[in-house]
């Protein structure tokens, strides 16, 4: 796909705007590399656009993310979320039994550490310090361990940290599932820190005696991954 420059100022052509609708639907589909390019594009024209149409294009501005070089998939209906380890209570949820719990939904920009946004999104699933107090953990639990379904992916948290109330096991992306692409049916949002650490694809969650750094944290990212003052917000706790 070809695309002339932009100028500052001037709205996204109708030809050039129906054509990354398709491209972005194609890049959702396919993943990767092409994904990730279409989100420059996006964000290149979204700089160039008063019309605001680039905000439809699919894809949104996101930039899709795998360590495994594909998107991993597995029906709702088989679906199920296992939360054990140093728990009295170990439980086995499917999607039926997670709606049925107490609902919290969370807006806030979606921050990625390395530097792009997505403003003002909506999750809403069940907060993860009900689902830890409804597992009875053990007093000599003082960590928690995400684990992705893509069989690599792995994210932790300190307990006091996974306890906040805006920590959520999510199933829902604005108003309608958790799609493939972000990580659904379900993952977690992990609302003050960077994206990294709200693991997709989530199929376990483990209490642990220690903290043990993540996928990421192997390459040197940071534990604590709190959204910065360098990223216009601050909301590492005082």
């Amino acid at each position: 796909m070809t695309m002339r420059e932009s100028t500052p100022g001037a709205p996204i052509g109708r030809r050039v705007f129906l054509g990354l609708v398709a491209a972005g639907a194609g890049a959702v589909a396919v993943g990767g590399p092409l994904s990730r390019a279409l989100s420059r594009v996006q964000g290149d024209l979204a700089a160039h656009d008063p019309t605001g149409l680039s905000s439809l294009i699919p894809g949104g501005g996101w930039r899709y993310y795998t360590v495994t070089n594909g998107f991993p998939s597995i029906s709702r209906d088989l679906y199920r979320l296992h939360i054990g380890g140093l728990v009295a209570n170990p439980l086995t949820l499917s999607l039926d039994d997670l709606v049925q719990r107490p609902r919290t939904a969370v807006v806030r920009d979606f921050q990625c550490v390395t530097g792009w946004r997505v403003p003002n999104v909506r999750w809403a699933g069940v907060t993860l310090a009900s689902l830890l107090a409804e597992a009875h953990v053990h007093p000599s639990a003082t960590a928690v361990q995400f684990r992705s379904f893509d069989g690599v992916y792995t994210e932790s948290l300190t307990l006091a940290q996974a306890t906040r109330p805006d920590v959520l096991v999510a199933d829902t992306f604005g108003t309608g599932p958790v799609p493939r692409e972000h990580g659904g049916p379900v993952r977690m949002i992990v609302a003050p820190m960077y994206g990294y650490k709200s693991c997709k694809w989530l199929s376990e969650i483990r209490l642990i005696p220690h903290l043990k750094g993540g996928y990421w944290e192997q390459y040197g990212y940071a534990q604590n991954g709190w959204v910065g003052r360098s990223n216009g917000r601050n909301d590492a706790p005082t």
